[in-house]
This record gives structure tokens, C-alpha cells and sequence, in this order.
């Protein structure tokens, strides 16, 4: 691995307008699984502005996973594999619909580590989204890389669930949830659609359901178990893999914390992710 100082406070500015047609085709494809949007609603519901300020990469500039190749606004790190690991968010004001917004983006960490299957590398960015000269949104996403794949290797153990449930719900992501969460994120990244190569390349037992589209679900299984309250802040932390077709467990735990504690499971009780929810 090499000296990644250089990319420390490297940043992007992207501007965009906040229409209605992104948000109607999400909630479209979350049906019964989002009470957060309403279209008479004068501003965006929080998460989904990810559906906006989208990277959009020349075909002759993507790499061979499907992202943007390495080396421009982020570090060029030699390890193949990178997925979405976590993010805390808040949202001190709502995004409006019918003007434009801008996203200021830096890289504030960069960080070797070496975990159960082999070398890892987390970036963080941090993004400020303003609109009308006020900042609404706050977010610090990280990024893991990792090795590639080795033939025969078992899968690193996965965390198990061990919090008493008070609450639950059963959804199952498909192919079609997928397909339309890459589209309206623009996600090019092959590991959500492409079963030859998400299987033969980085060598995984199937597609891999988006982490920001489990986060969502884990956000708006909370605010229906609060009834629909507002949010202030928002965190979460990836744990290990879903897989396309496979059932995912959203509960809220029992537990002696201020704010509640939310995670998403599979059915051997396997963590997949942690989130807690700060309502206003």
C-alpha cells in the first residue's frame, strides 16, 4: 500500500435539481415498505438523496467492476473489491422539491487495516448538501476495499445476533428490486446484477443486495415503529453480505441505549447491519 496523503481534503462540488420523478419511481419500487414519501409532500424524505447528485462516469472511464476506475476524486487503492461499509447522517433542514441543491464532497480519512480475510483499506468522505444557502444534510460515508477473492477460501465468520427482538419485519429483496435500485442510483457496480461475475470474479454465492437500499429499509422500519416520527440523525454499519432472493430480518432490539437499536438479519440470525435512529 502506498502514502494516500495526497488525496486527504480532496473535494468535489456537484449541483443538482430536486424533481419529483426520482422519488416517485423509488417509492414505487419500496412500496408497502415506505410510509416516507407522500407525493404532496413539498420536501424529500431523509436517505433519499441518494438519489441525486449521481456519478456519471464516461463508459470508456469505468473500471472492470462496473464503478468509475480508480485514481480520481478517490484514492487509487490496489485492492479490488469495495463495497459500501456504513454512514451517519443528519439532517438539519429537508431537501425541497422544484429547486436546485449542491453537495460539497471531501475525503477526511483514509485507513489501512487488516481484518479475517486479509487486507482492508476504509476511505471516508464526508458530503455537506445546502440548498438556498442553508445546509440541510449531513453525511459521512465509508468505503471498504478489499482483497480479491481466493479460490476455495471459506467466507470469513459473520457476526451473529445476540439482542433480545421487540420488533419485527420479514422482506425479501429481488431481482427486480435490485435492477431498479441501481438504476435510480445509477449504480453501475456489477455485484447487484450480474450473477457471472458477482459469482466467478469476486466470488460470492449471489447477487449482493445494495447496503444504502438495506439502510434504507432498516430507516423506514424505524420510523413506522415510532410512528412515523421525524429523524434527526441517522447511522449505520455494514456487518456481512446479503444475498438476492434471501429473506432479511428488520428488528428493532431491546436495550439499555438512549437511542434505539436496529439491525437487519438474515434467517440464521447473522448480522447484516447495525443502525441506530436519533427522532427529533
Amino acid at each position: 500500500m502506498s502514502d494516500w496523503n495526497d488525496w486527504l481534503g480532496r473535494s468535489e462540488r456537484r449541483s443538482d435539481d430536486i424533481v419529483r420523478s426520482p422519488a416517485m419511481r423509488l417509492a414505487a419500487t419500496l412500496g408497502d415498505l415506505t410510509s416516507s414519501y407522500r407525493p404532496d409532500a413539498a420536501t424529500l424524505p431523509p436517505l433519499w438523496h441518494w438519489l441525486y447528485f449521481l456519478d456519471a462516469t464516461p463508459r470508456a472511464d469505468i473500471g472492470p467492476d462496473g464503478h468509475a476506475a480508480k485514481g480520481g476524486f478517490l484514492p487509487p487503492i490496489p485492492l479490488p473489491r469495495r463495497m459500501y461499509a456504513g454512514g451517519r447522517l443528519t439532517f438539519p433542514g429537508g431537501l425541497a422539491f422544484g429547486a436546485p441543491a449542491e453537495r460539497v464532497s471531501t475525503v477526511t480519512s483514509i485507513a489501512e487495516k487488516r481484518g479475517r480475510s486479509g487486507p482492508l483499506a476504509f476511505v471516508t468522505v464526508r458530503h455537506e448538501i445546502s440548498q438556498h444557502g442553508a445546509l440541510v444534510t449531513t453525511e459521512e460515508h465509508d468505503i471498504v476495499y478489499r482483497e480479491a477473492a481466493r479460490p476455495g477460501a471459506p467466507p470469513a465468520p459473520a457476526p451473529r445476533a445476540e439482542r433480545a427482538v421487540a420488533v419485527e419485519e420479514t422482506v425479501q429483496p429481488d431481482e427486480v428490486m435490485l435492477f431498479r435500485f441501481s438504476a435510480l442510483t445509477f449504480n453501475g457496480h456489477r455485484i447487484h446484477y450480474d450473477h457471472p461475475y458477482v459469482t466467478g470474479v469476486e466470488g460470492y454465492p449471489g447477487l449482493i443486495v445494495h447496503g444504502p437500499l438495506i439502510a434504507m429499509l432498516l430507516f423506514e422500519f424505524a420510523r413506522r415503529t415510532e410512528g412515523g416520527r421525524d429523524v434527526a440523525a441517522f447511522s449505520f454499519r455494514a456487518a456481512s453480505p446479503l444475498f438476492c432472493g434471501t429473506p432479511l430480518r428488520l428488528v428493532r432490539t431491546d436495550g439499555p441505549e438512549a437511542a434505539p437499536v436496529f439491525e437487519a438479519r438474515a434467517e440464521d440470525e447473522r448480522l447484516v447491519m447495525t443502525a441506530t435512529v436519533t427522532f427529533a
